[in-house]
C-alpha cells in the first residue's frame, strides 16, 4: 500500500512555478550587496580626490601616484601644476596624478 502511494505521489506533476521567481531575490540581494561593498566606496573616494584636487595651492607637499614627493610651486589654470622635486628641478604634472597631500606632522610637546 505503501509503495503504491508513494509511486503515484512521485509522478505527481509538480505544481507550476515561474522559474524567474526563484532567482529575482537572491540576484537582487547580490546587488545590494555589490552596491555597498564595492560601487559605493569608490564614488565616496572619487568625490574625496575632487576635493583634494580642486583644494590644491601653491605650497603643498604633495605626493603623485608614481610616488614622487615634491612642493607645489604653481598651479595652472588648465589641469596641470607645476611641482619642485628639489632645487632647481621643476616638473609640470597633471592634476590628476596627485595621490595624496601630506600633512606636516603636529610638533611634539
Amino acid at each position: 500500500m505503501n509503495l503504491a502511494l508513494f509511486l503515484s505521489l512521485a509522478q505527481a506533476p509538480a505544481p507550476a512555478q515561474n522559474p524567474l521567481t526563484g532567482m529575482t531575490i537572491p540576484l537582487i540581494c547580490m546587488g545590494v550587496i555589490f552596491y555597498f561593498l564595492i560601487i559605493r566606496p569608490q564614488s565616496k573616494r572619487q568625490n574625496e580626490l575632487k576635493a583634494l584636487v580642486s583644494a590644491l595651492k601653491t605650497g603643498d607637499k604633495v605626493v603623485t601616484t608614481g610616488g614622487i614627493h615634491g612642493i607645489i610651486a604653481n598651479v595652472k589654470e588648465g589641469t596641470t601644476l607645476l611641482l619642485k622635486v628639489a632645487d632647481n628641478v621643476k616638473i609640470e604634472i597633471n592634476k590628476d596624478a596627485i595621490a595624496h597631500v601630506v600633512k606636516d606632522p603636529a610638533p611634539a610637546a
